[in-house]
């Protein structure tokens, strides 16, 4: 069995190490795991979230902080108080039943931790100790149009323990079914907007990389990331532009 298989089914996917507590940290581990119905010079390299092939992307879990009432959320803005980098997702979604046609109607729900590592709507423990469960930043669910696609605005995720930045995605069709949970996967590397961004201290990002863990070496993306990398343009100056295509079995 893999050790990803492995880690995922006792619910530790995601866990940089047992013996580190994951104090004032976001992470995809032990907690509540409550389910919800200009151009920089960077060395980014990706495919736009597909491999080429008509095959569905890769599941992944939800995390412990999943939004809890998607349906609220519906919202294209979903920055809310949150600062940093702006940041803009383009998202297609395409039909693996349908030759990978574009798929429309689909819910498409986003969310992912802020510039420190924090997520909306849990805290309070000692995986978070900020205590964020009142507020709903960095969520927000639209529908796919007649392109397959959908479109938020947000700022660029921060890191934590454990973790490579990342956003996770739950689709479902038009009706209500879940699709598919996974997660996006960023270019890393010198000159990538990953390292960019984190030596930014002028908008907030004081954490740098010191301690980060890559995409090689995440629990999530270390076997599957070239099918669940993004596309990413753009300047710490102007903002980026994330561009992925997921498929799915509609």
């Amino acid at each position: 069995m893999e050790r990803k298989d492995f880690l995922r089914g006792l619910g530790l996917v995601g866990l940089g190490s047992l013996a580190i507590p994951m104090i004032n940290s976001c992470s995809k581990d032990n907690e509540d795991s409550s389910s919800g119905s200009g151009t920089d010079s960077s060395t980014d390299s990706g495919s736009g979230g597909s491999s080429g092939s008509c095959t569905v992307t890769p599941s992944e879990t939800a995390g412990p902080f999943p939004t809890k009432v998607p349906a609220s959320l519906v919202s294209s803005n979903i920055v809310s108080d949150r600062t940093g980098v702006a940041f803009t997702m383009k998202i297609y979604i395409k039909n693996t039943n349908a030759s990978c046609a574009a798929l429309a109607g689909a819910l498409v729900d986003v969310w992912h931790c802020d510039k420190d590592g924090y997520y909306s709507e849990y805290g309070g423990t000692s995986m978070q100790q900020a205590d964020f469960t009142s507020v709903h930043f960095l969520r927000g669910r639209q529908t796919t149009d007649t392109n397959g696609l959908v479109l938020f605005t947000s700022i660029f995720p921060g890191w934590y323990q454990g973790r490579a930045t990342h956003i996770h995605v739950h689709i479902y069709n038009a009706s209500g079914k879940s699709l598919l949970v996974t997660q996006i996967a960023f270019p890393e590397g010198t000159g990538s907007a990953v390292a960019l961004v984190n030596a930014s201290t002028a908008n907030g990002y004081t954490k740098g990389l010191n301690g980060y863990t890559y995409n090689a070496t995440d629990n999530v993306f270390s076997d599957s990331v070239s099918e669940e990398m993004s596309t990413i343009t753009g300047s710490v100056a102007d903002g980026y532009v994330l561009t992925h295509t997921i498929n799915v079995a509609g």
